[in-house]
């Protein structure tokens, strides 16, 4: 390890991606035709998503699967409907962009305590929690019932 940054021993995957136009109506695409998304600045009027948006849903997909390998390392049983809501900010300070994010998960039927340990443990766990860590304000909140489906 050099300056703290953890190197990979054995690349498992790698994704690409073409961008062209940024933000205000570019496009972007990966290498495999999988995905392919018009882009327009948040808020914008459009039909476009935003760099927010997919970090969002990245995210929130990933930190789930993180739950589900927290809960078979220490044998919780993880309901069906169990659901994570990520909120991605994006932010100015002092004229400088930045994120924040909060992680919101919903775990019906697991108790408390139990559930904010399955959380922590994901957060620890999920490569875009570590690839953040110390760098945006992030909250992770365990929400009773059913996360409402994000707009």
């Amino acid at each position: 390890m050099s300056h703290g940054i953890t190197r990979i021993d054995k690349v498992l995957y790698t994704a690409k991606s073409h961008t062209t136009g940024g933000r205000e109506g570019g496009t972007s695409r990966t290498s495999d035709g999988r995905l392919e998304v018009k882009l327009t600045a948040p808020g914008a009027m459009g039909d476009g998503t935003n760099p927010e948006q997919l970090l969002a849903v990245g995210w929130s997909s990933c930190f789930l699967s993180a739950i589900k390998l927290e809960a078979a390392a220490t044998k919780v049983r993880l309901p069906a409907d169990v659901a994570v809501d990520a909120e991605v900010d994006l932010g100015a300070t002092a004229g400088q962009y930045f994120l924040q994010a909060r992680l919101s998960v919903s775990l019906p039927g697991i108790d408390r305590q139990t559930a904010q340990n399955l959380v922590d443990g994901a957060h620890r766990r999920c490569p875009y929690s570590k690839a953040v860590h110390g760098n945006i304000n992030v909250v992770t909140t365990v929400v009773a019932g059913n996360v409402a489906n994000a707009a």
